[in-house]
């Protein structure tokens, strides 16, 4: 395939780096006219073996399961988002008690033909009268904030826009504060993501009217997030710098002229609000406590020794809590699982609750006036489960249907430990049919992200059910740069230590081999966005290691990922290449800047014209580099959605559709 090369060439410190493909960053005729090529070239492939039909009808069965996302309780009111099965979009219900009949509030199905219009956050007045929710398009990040009326069932002619995941702090039923950026056209466009503020919006009144509370304008790259104390006394505001997990927090009195009060700046350490009893704020914290602890503070006499710590660090890291009823719900990560813990105010053990199986606490909703909480808990052969706990009984009840269209028992979950590189003991989650033969004829499908402080964790999908059913093992590697043990764990795997997650990921894969999971041949890595990156990086290092490579949504090009978008946030978690000692490190393992001419395993690369994200120019440049440098016979394809983003709100439909691509891919690839 003919494709265009310029001559462009960078001088990064001394050192040429050549970029031919950057002319696909843009989105100009002539990169459409390539990516139709692509598209081509993808179907060709499954010409004389193509399984996409059968494939799209299973997992359109699996999808069909119902699906409620954890409720949060307003009043008398329970609200709560529920797919049916295939619809392409959750559905916000409401129901008065835990016995009352479910009634619709909103469908976002019926927002667009296609389903890619999405409700992405919501929140409800206190009286739950009024209702505020979120609405983007096509996956974009971009938001708008509607009004709804609950008791008129209608919306108010009041729309909020340029916004990104904000929340909405109700203060009674007088209106919210909400996070906002500065109308397109007002500042320069690599600025429209930068200087967030804090904005209230007064009931019954136009976004013009709306008045600024707080903003940083000489520190442009601060993220602002407001919420309220459930008494509603104080107004507080959370404070991040990018993606780095070491935030701060500002806080002010709710009163006309009361000053904003910087209680924590960001930088030194993580602290999540879990409550308040007058001014005493109780906060989770990984200051000088990488696996994190509970602590209050007194506002009016902030300083740190006064300090107190209720809960100290433990051997497991506290991944979430909520303060409820006057006691600590905590969930904990132990060796990447959850266990749910319950603690007094003076931070004695209460009780531990028991959980089902090895599965993760995915999400945790709870109002510290309540005596209740509800958690989303999940496992790799267990679609997610809503549970209610009543603090005054004990008791741990399921809220809402279950339904399975597979059968569990057919399958196991186990999890190992092996070394990385430098000797570091590694979890990897192992999930396959019971009996399997261990001959090193499996086809292997090995997951990994690490990075940004994310815990990858026991958890559902639908699709993976169907890579089970094909015969396949599931492999997920808990690598150095999440959060599954801790702030150091994430350390150990950022900026100049960024090796120790490919080494980390690397060492999965041998040691699925080693152990007769499977062979190379018959070996497949998987990762999405800083995942991605993971597997174009590890590809690049060792590509005799692996049959197959689903790069989805990827960061490929180190050198130039912070002038996209939302990219200079990241630079705490991969550095800055315009630091002559950063681009070092990052130079080394850029997967565009490393690829050489060499016999590459079969490869599928996935993104979305409408991912605002991780632009889609990173896997354009990354596969014509890739063709190019092909030595072997293995396909290097390109998957290209419209009207989707970097995964955000994406249809079921789409998700079908990519998944039937990305298995019978694999299926052709290794001959299943």
């Amino acid at each position: 395939m003919e494709i265009r090369k310029d001559n462009i060439v960078d001088n990064f410190h001394g050192t040429l780096v050549a970029d031919p493909y950057r002319w696909l960053e843009g989105t100009d005729p002539e990169v459409e006219r390539w990516v139709d090529r692509q598209h081509e070239r993808l179907e060709q492939f499954f010409v004389e073996s193509d399984h996409r039909s059968e494939l799209k009808e299973r997992l359109t069965e699996l999808w069909d399961y119902p699906r409620m996302y954890t409720p949060r309780k307003i009043g008398p009111w329970y609200f709560y988002k529920k797919n049916s099965g295939l619809q392409n979009q959750p559905v916000l219900y409401r129901q008065r008690g835990l016995e009352g009949a479910p009634e619709e509030v909103l469908d976002p199905n019926l927002w667009s033909s296609d389903g890619t219009i999405a409700l992405s956050n919501y929140s409800v007045a206190d009286g739950a009268r009024y209702l505020a929710y979120t609405v983007s398009e096509s996956g974009s990040d971009r938001q708008e904030i509607r009004i709804y009326d609950l008791e008129k069932k209608e919306d108010l002619n009041e729309v909020i826009k340029w916004c990104r995941f904000t929340n909405m702090a109700w203060l009674n039923d007088e209106g919210f504060y909400y996070r906002r950026y500065p109308e397109p056209g007002t500042v320069a466009p690599e600025d429209e993501v930068n200087y967030s503020q804090v904005y209230w919006h007064k009931l019954g009144t136009s976004q013009e009217a709306d008045r600024l509370v707080f903003d940083l304008p000489e520190e442009k790259e601060l993220g602002f997030y407001p919420f309220l104390t459930s008494d509603q006394s104080y107004l507080l505001i959370h404070v991040t710098c990018g993606t780095e997990p070491r935030n701060g927090l500002y806080y002010k009195k709710i009163g006309a002229g009361e000053p904003v009060v910087r209680l924590l700046e960001p930088g030194e350490a993580s602290y999540e609000f879990l409550g308040s009893e007058g001014s005493i704020f109780y906060f989770f914290t990984d200051f000088a406590a990488p696996r994190g602890r509970i602590i209050a503070i007194d506002v009016d006499n902030p300083g740190r020794e006064n300090w107190k710590e209720i809960i100290a660090e433990q051997d497991e890291v506290i991944s979430r809590g909520r303060y409820v009823d006057g006691q600590f719900v905590l969930s904990l990560m132990h060796n990447a699982h959850s266990v749910l813990r319950i603690y007094g105010q003076d931070g004695k053990l209460q009780t531990e609750v028991p959980l089902p199986t090895m599965g993760f606490i995915e999400d945790m909703s709870g109002r510290q006036e309540q005596t209740e909480f509800f958690i989303s808990f999940a496992s790799f052969l267990y679609p997610a489960v809503i549970f209610r706990y009543d603090m005054e009984t004990g008791s741990l009840t399921t809220f809402g249907e279950q339904e399975l269209k597979f059968d569990p028992s057919k399958y196991e979950t186990s999890q190992v430990f092996y070394p990385s590189k430098d000797g570091t003991q590694v979890s990897m989650y192992l999930v396959h049919r019971k009996g399997l033969i261990l001959d090193g004829n499996n086809p292997c499908l090995l997951y990994g992200y690490g990075g940004f402080n994310i815990a990858v964790t026991p958890s559902f999908s639908a699709s993976r059910i169907l890579w089970l059913e094909l015969g396949g093992v599931y492999a997920v590697a808990n690598l150095r740069g999440g959060s599954e043990y801790g702030d150091t764990w994430h350390r150990d795997g950022m900026l100049e230590k960024k090796q120790n997650v490919f080494d980390d990921f690397i060492a999965a894969a041998e040691w699925l081999i080693a152990n007769n999971y499977t062979r190379r041949e018959k070996l497949a890595i998987e990762g999405r966005s800083n995942g991605g990156l993971l597997v174009s990086a590890c590809m690049t290092q060792r590509p005799d290691l692996y049959g197959a490579v689903l790069c989805i949504v990827p960061v490929t090009d180190m050198l130039r990922y912070h002038k996209f978008t939302v990219g200079r946030y990241w630079i705490p978690e991969y550095g800055d290449p315009e630091d002559p000692d950063h681009f070092e490190f990052m130079y080394r393992y850029s997967p565009l800047h490393n690829v050489k001419p060499a016999d590459y395993p079969a490869t599928l690369v996935v993104t979305a014209y409408g991912d605002d994200r991780v632009v889609p120019g990173h896997a354009f440049k990354f596969t014509a580099t890739l063709q190019e440098a092909q030595q072997g016979s293995a396909p290097v394809l390109l998957r290209v959605d419209s009207k989707s983003g970097h995964g955000h709100g994406k249809p079921i439909a789409k998700i079908i559709a990519e998944h039937a691509d990305i298995y019978g891919f694999l299926r052709k690839v290794f001959n299943i």
